[in-house]
């Protein structure tokens, strides 16, 4: 069977070329009306199809929106090495929080002064890593830290990380990270008597914060720390206003009553004020740039709740409860369920008037609390696919092969425009079977 992904259509290509030395004409198999029947659809193997266009776009749409602010790119929200390549191309900057993130930025050539260590409490391991590396920017948010970079890299160029009202976000830091403002002060006497270079302030609202006064709020605590900080003797010229950026409508936001916190930068650190600007945005970037295909491998019908605890609107599917098996679950994937329990899945279903069945869509693995989600859906059979659109934060990196399942194959698609502009430099060749999208992308793998 063909699965259509929005207007995208799944073909096989056979044969490769090396697109560092140009495109030649690909053998790709086209079946009758436009679609394309691929193999590996047969070996019921999750994966993902990657637009790097769509990284693109939301680069230019950051640059659009907001100038003032240099966004690194958080490199634990999703690190295929295709997107870290994109996004160095753009000439991002990228956070990492351990020395592995470290190695794995550097070895694309991401130059140190483009790096910020932005973890408050690091081994001190990898502290001397980042210190042998040139990384120079990192975080802090307490004394013994302090000590630790004393004794690893004294010459760091820090931040201090303080604690922010992060109550309408999702995910909330401020428990585990962040200086109170009681000891700010404290702790900036110590940095100074320690001979170290505080060079700004952090922050993080949380993850997919809701209200945007939680940023103003934090700018303008931040700014009092700025204050603090002169005049106990530092000169702080750097402002990191972390993450929490939704991956979907930042035009809007911005274009709405949430453009207090825009110009809350203004207010309290202007353009001519010498404070440079950063962000750490991770979803904003790969959020929607990905999507997974699900294998349906097992199904079983069961008796549900009695009748007259299941009507639903349409009458359909009264009595009758389906169940899913599919190919990866929440130790693959949908390991982000364990980040945000509140997170809503939305499969893309058909649309029509076939009757929906209340189902349980359960992952592959024997681990009885592998359950995915709980919707009402057409009924599928054995070997249909389930697609899961906007699937690009927090779920590669999550990904495991407990009980011996594989983690989703990842295909990586561009157009021929983009790819020029981004002008890779590494070798990169299309895979021997891989996927070709219609309407002029091209599929490809970075190794």
């Amino acid at each position: 069977m063909v699965i259509d992904i929005g207007d995208w259509t799944l073909t096989e290509v056979r044969g490769g070329c090396d697109l560092g030395t140009g495109l030649r004409s690909l053998d790709v198999n086209i079946a009758s009306g436009g679609f394309t029947f691929d193999p590996l659809l047969l070996f019921e193997v999750p994966f993902y199809v990657g637009n790097l266009d769509s990284v693109f776009e939301k680069h230019q749409k950051w640059q659009t929106l907001l100038p003032r602010v240099t966004p690194f790119y958080a490199v634990k929200c999703n690190n295929n090495l295709a997107v870290l390549r994109t996004l160095s191309a753009l000439g991002t900057g990228f956070d990492c929080a351990s020395k592995r993130e470290i190695e794995m930025v550097m070895s694309i050539g991401v130059t140190p002064d483009k790096i910020i260590y932005a973890h408050a409490t690091k081994p001190q391991t990898h502290i001397r890593y980042a210190c042998a590396q040139g990384v120079d920017m990192m975080t802090f948010d307490n004394e013994e830290e302090l000590l630790k970079i004393t004794r690893g890299h004294p010459n760091a160029k820090l931040l201090l990380r303080i604690a922010v009202d992060d109550s309408k976000s999702q995910v909330k830091l401020s428990t585990k990270f962040g200086a109170t403002l009681g000891t700010v002060g404290s702790l900036l006497k110590r940095a100074h008597e320690l001979d170290l270079d505080v060079k700004g302030v952090s922050f993080h609202v949380g993850s997919l914060c809701t209200d945007s006064v939680a940023y103003r709020w934090a700018i303008e605590e931040a700014h009092h720390v700025f204050e603090q900080a002169r005049l106990i003797g530092f000169h702080l010229d750097l402002l990191d206003i972390g993450g929490g950026f939704s991956g979907h409508g930042l035009e809007m936001v911005l274009n709405s009553k949430a453009t207090v916190w825009v110009i809350a930068l203004d207010e309290f650190f202007p353009a001519d004020s010498g404070v440079r600007v950063i962000a750490e945005p991770g979803r904003y970037f790969v959020d929607s740039a990905f999507t997974l295909a699900l294998n349906v491998f097992a199904r079983k019908k069961v008796w549900s709740l009695p009748i007259n605890m299941l009507m639903s609107a349409d009458g359909n599917g009264l009595d009758t409860m389906i169940m899913y098996y599919v190919t990866s679950g929440l130790h693959g994937a949908f390991g982000d369920i364990k980040l945000y329990p509140d997170k809503k899945h939305l499969f893309c279903a058909p649309t029509g008037t076939e009757p929906r069945y209340q189902s349980v869509i359960w992952g592959p693995t024997c681990d009885g609390a592998d359950r995915i989600m709980d919707v009402w859906m057409p009924e599928l059979n054995i070997g249909d696919w389930i697609l899961v659109d906007n699937f690009g934060a927090y779920t590669i990196p999550l990904s495991t092969d407990f009980n011996g399942f594989e983690k989703p194959t990842i295909y990586l698609v561009v157009t021929p425009q983009i790819w020029k502009m981004l002008n890779f430099k590494v070798k990169t060749k299309l895979c021997a079977r891989c996927i070709l999208l219609k309407r002029g992308y091209y599929a490809f793998s970075i190794t």
